[in-house]
């Protein structure tokens, strides 16, 4: 069985495997209007397949005893707090010899998520994720490194979406740390 992830899920999966590869999924992007606080399922920025472009992760081969432990915390992990679709997928490995795309299985973060926030602007989103966090960690973890992730592992993808939100969300820290000696000045 393949598992198809995104976001955390590319740098930590939380379950074991046999096998990993980076590709994608056609027929899905990021989401460009939405921000999702990080609690358990963890995706400020999740992908929803069937709105353009590509949506890039990495594919995980789970076997054996993995099947039903990796199934049971991502099911925790995405799906029991409501919000998350699961579907079978067409994942393309990023490696020049793979020859036919795989059938993944993904989970997809919907609107009807609790922590859906609605239609935002990169710059609101951006402010959404400095303020966000849960049980995977601070939100602005997660979004630097998917977008790390994005610039090393994935290059020939252009993801303006998630690299203005990365830009929005740099110009605004700054004004968020304070010194020391910067509080002297004041």
């Amino acid at each position: 069985v393949w598992i198809f992830g995104y976001g955390s899920l590319v740098w930590r999966p939380g379950f074991e495997f046999t096998s990993r590869k980076v590709g994608f999924i056609p027929g899905g992007n990021l989401a460009g209007d939405t921000a999702f606080p990080e609690r358990c399922p963890d995706s400020p920025i999740p992908p929803l397949p069937g709105r353009g472009a590509s949506t890039w992760g990495v594919a995980y081969e789970v076997r054996g005893e993995q099947i039903a432990a990796s199934l049971q915390y991502l099911n925790v992990r995405e799906a029991v707090l409501g919000g998350y679709d699961t579907k079978l997928v067409k994942f393309y490995p990023q490696e020049k010899d793979a020859e036919e795309p795989i059938l993944a299985l993904v989970y997809i973060a919907t609107p009807q998520n609790p922590s859906y926030l609605g239609p935002a602007s990169e710059e609101d989103i951006a402010a959404q994720i400095i303020v966000s966090s849960g049980c995977a960690g601070h939100n602005i973890e997660y979004l630097l490194r998917l977008a790390d992730f994005m610039r090393y592992f994935c290059p020939q993808a252009e993801d303006k979406h998630l690299f203005s939100i990365e830009e929005a969300l740099i110009s605004i820290l700054p004004c968020l740390y304070y010194t020391e000696e910067s509080l002297e000045e004041t």
